[in-house]
Order: structure tokens, then C-alpha cells, then sequence
């Protein structure tokens, strides 16, 4: 029974991190392409709280139900799926962490550019760019995870 509920907390979580994760890129991306700034801020700002309340806090939860769901079957963690999966994980946190940052950043100079009545500055648009470029290796991480998860193939990485 206990492993039911883990499996089911797990699979909750990925998807709170798939489903949060695409949703901020798509309401960001749109967001951006009205170029206007108090659009922007509202969006962003929306973003980082949902980025908080949702990605962070499944993101700390994901890898602890992972851990006690595979204690609970008999799964060792050095099995090649597995390490993998973790390996995966790592990678997409390396480009998150610092999407999270950005996206703090493209909130702020766009709320500044809305209060100040003016264009988004520069800046906006570099960070911009390196944020959307992040999300390709993190989400095709992410769904290397997914398939790694649902197939378990048999991978020897020692």
C-alpha cells in the first residue's frame, strides 16, 4: 500500500514539474511577444510565484519520494535507468536554477521600464534569450526522465 501512495506522490510531482514548466515557458514566451513591459511584469511576476510555490517545492519533493519508492520495490539506485534518471535531474536543475534567477531579473527590468513609461531596455532582451535557450536542454531532459521511467530499459553505466 505504502508503495501506491509513493508511486502516486512521484508521478504527482513529475507532473507538477512538467505541467508548471511548460506552462510558465508558454505564458512567458506569449507574454514577451507583446514587447509590452507592464504585461510583461504581471506575467513574470506570476511566473516567479508559481515558479516558488510549485516547480521549487516538487523539485525537493521529486527526488525523496524517487529515493523511498525505490527503497520501498528493492530498486538500486546504481541501476543504469536510475542513475540516469538522476543524472537527468541534475542537469535540468543546473538550467533551472539559473532560469529562476533570469526570470526574477526580466520581472524586474520590465517593471522598471513599465514604471518609468519606457521600452524594455536590452538587457531584457539578452536575458531573455539565454531564458529561452535553457529550456531546451531542461525539458528535453525532462522527458528523457519521463521515458527512462516508464520504460526502465536495462542500461549498464559501469
Amino acid at each position: 500500500m505504502l508503495e501506491e501512495w509513493l508511486l502516486l506522490a512521484h508521478v504527482i510531482g513529475a507532473t507538477v514539474l512538467f505541467g508548471t514548466g511548460a506552462g510558465i515557458a508558454f505564458f512567458m514566451a506569449m507574454a514577451h511577444r507583446t514587447r509590452d513591459p507592464r504585461l510583461i511584469a504581471h506575467v513574470a511576476g506570476t511566473v516567479v510565484i508559481a515558479d516558488t510555490i510549485f516547480t521549487a517545492t516538487a523539485a525537493i519533493l521529486q527526488p525523496v519520494t524517487g529515493y523511498l519508492l525505490a527503497r520501498s520495490i528493492g530498486w538500486d539506485l546504481s541501476e543504469g535507468w536510475i542513475a540516469l534518471s538522476l543524472l537527468l535531474y541534475v542537469v535540468t536543475g543546473l538550467f533551472w536554477l539559473p532560469v529562476v534567477w533570469i526570470q526574477i531579473r526580466l520581472r524586474d527590468l520590465a517593471r522598471a521600464a513599465a514604471a518609468a513609461e519606457k521600452a524594455l531596455p536590452p538587457a531584457y532582451f539578452s536575458l531573455y534569450r539565454i531564458w529561452f535557450a535553457f529550456g531546451f536542454p531542461a525539458f528535453s531532459a525532462v522527458l528523457g526522465i519521463f521515458w527512462l521511467m516508464l520504460t526502465k530499459p536495462a542500461i549498464t553505466l559501469f
